[in-house]
């Protein structure tokens, strides 16, 4: 990110920094603080001196372990006594770096030991590198999952232990701690996707979070496009400040159409500015492309989102009206001062011949399986959707985590069997995109993670490759200027979207004002729509 080259820092340099990290804890506990954590993992200063895959040091802070440690147990120390000994001092350390040539469970659970011998009052455990390439804080992580690394420290020392890591639920947090787990749970970006959370759960009001669902879209892709921090579900974080609403001096009757994330958002921007609200959906329930984006293996956090803004829309007293098309005759009757267009996208059709085959599906209908698709399948665009479609169907035929829980725990095939039967399907999936990149529109935090999986369950990929036709055998394709055809019971069409907004020229015609949100708009991500969608029901 920052392209800065690391150094050695010499002996009065860590001398210096040591001192620094014990100004730092006095200045927060001279502010009010009434504890510190230090943090001492994920591949920062600390746990850089800590592993023998970036210490290389020959003097008393690098080589074994003990040495590798002093760094940290000097800060500790340090810090200790700085701020005597009634203000609790938590380290954030790594259970497990997920690093080659790292440091794994057993040497973290030594420092762990360490730490607490130099006056650390607790311990809470994270997980794994930036650079690590075990996925830690997207939505296909299972919640919660690292826990085990919490245990594992627990059961070795007195003081208390926290878990962290994909815990966005106090149902999960509750389980962590009664199962022995751990003895606190740290939350993050759950607390960013609703700050109200822990006030919520004191009153007995759990159903009404609003969960993170690990996108990272707002908040570690923007890190890494060094942004300030967002957040798909919660389109105040960031801007509490600025985005304050105000009551209307005169309230309207505002019309939203379309029940998907950008309507529901608008719906209740538009309430909260207290006007009459009427929310209408086409179809039969709330929530549109949410539904397609869970559809893909781990992403069944999107569902928990369409759950929470229906309930959200619930406890505001939103009037909504299912199953019901806007017209002229509706707009006629309603009388709307206002209208929120939120009608979405509809998915793009590729004109080449053969396009409307028997054999040809479209990756919506394969994503929410209302199509069979054969055993080779070739999907005709790497964009994100391409991508989603391709991981869905390489799940086809794979082990559960419950079948394979159980064949290895009943040793009934060795791991490597095991491995292959979790990670190789049924089908012969090929993806293929003209421009030279797969998954371009995926968030940097979740592309890398998702064409990892697209290799590990034997998706090929085809970059600089155009279908130019489709056959009752396959897809033909030019690469190179040469042209092939690639067998395929299947051909699936992942072109993207297209906006759908068909009664714009409608509300011009009869002069009501109006708004345009989401991929009624400009076809983007999630996060665009939920964030569009309290804008206009913001600027009404």
């Amino acid at each position: 990110m920052t392209r800065e080259t690391p150094r050695e820092l010499t002996i009065e340099e860590v001398e210096q920094v040591i001192e620094a990290f014990a100004q730092a804890a006095l200045r927060a506990q001279k502010a009010g603080f009434e504890a510190v954590e230090v943090l001492s993992g994920t591949g920062y200063l600390i746990s850089e001196f800590l592993s023998p895959l970036t210490n290389q040091r020959k003097d008393e802070y690098g080589g074994p372990l003990e040495n590798r440690m002093r760094f940290g147990l000097k800060i500790m120390r340090a810090v200790r006594r700085m701020v005597g000994e009634n203000l609790p001092l938590i380290v954030r350390m790594n259970g497990n770096d997920f690093m080659p040539g790292g440091q794994g469970r057993g040497e973290l659970q030594e420092y762990a030991k360490a730490l607490v011998q130099n006056g650390v009052d607790a311990l809470c455990i994270n997980v794994g590198w930036h650079e690590a390439k075990v996925p830690q804080i997207v939505s296909f992580v299972p919640r919660a999952v690292f826990a085990y690394l919490a245990r594992g420290i627990k059961e070795l020392v007195d003081v208390p232990v926290i878990a962290s890591h994909r815990i966005n639920d106090p149902t999960v947090a509750r389980q962590l701690i009664s199962d022995g787990m751990c003895d606190m749970v740290a939350m993050g970006r759950s607390l960013i996707a609703d700050p109200y959370l822990p006030e919520k759960t004191r009153n007995g009001k759990e159903d009404e979070i609003v969960h993170c669902v690990a996108c990272a879209q707002g908040c570690f892709d923007h890190l890494f496009e060094l942004k300030s921090i967002e957040c798909l579900c919660n389109p105040k974080a960031g801007h509490e400040g600025e985005l304050r609403i105000e009551r209307a001096k005169k309230p309207k009757k505002v019309m939203v159409v379309g029940g998907g994330p950008a309507g529901m958002s608008a719906a209740l921007a538009a309430n909260e500015r207290g006007h009459s609200v009427t929310l209408y959906e086409r179809s039969d329930r709330l929530g549109g492309q949410l539904f397609l984006a869970a559809a893909p293996p781990g992403r069944q956090e999107f569902l928990e989102l369409a759950k929470d803004l229906r309930k959200q829309v619930a406890l505001k007293g939103i009037r909504v009206v299912l199953n019901q098309d806007v017209d002229a005759e509706l707009l006629e009757r309603e009388s709307p001062d206002a209208v929120i267009l939120a009608t979405g996208a509809v998915p793009l059709t590729f004109p080449i011949p053969g396009a409307d085959g028997p054999n040809v599906v479209q990756a919506w209908d394969v994503l929410e399986d209302k199509v069979v698709t054969g055993r080779r399948v070739v999907i005709i665009g790497g964009g994100a959707v391409g991508v989603e479609t391709a991981l869905f169907l390489a799940e086809k035929g794979t082990l559960s985590g419950d079948e394979l829980k159980f064949l290895l725990v009943n040793k009934a095939e060795d791991p490597d069997t095991l491995y292959q039967l979790a990670t190789r399907g049924t089908k012969k999936i090929v993806l293929i995109e003209m421009i030279n990149k797969i998954g371009k529109d995926i968030g940097r935090s979740t592309r890398w993670g998702m064409l990892q999986d697209m290799t590990r369950f034997g998706v090929k990929a085809d970059v600089e490759t155009r279908a130019v036709e489709i056959t009752e055998n396959g897809v033909k394709v030019e690469y190179g200027g040469a042209v092939e055809e690639i067998p395929a019971d299947t051909v699936v069409t992942a072109g993207g979207a297209e906006s759908f907004n068909p009664l714009q020229k409608l509300l011009e015609e009869k002069g009501i004002p109006f708004r345009v949100a989401g991929d009624a708009g400009r076809v983007a991500t999630a996060f665009d729509a939920v964030h569009g969608g309290f804008a206009a029901g913001r600027e009404i």
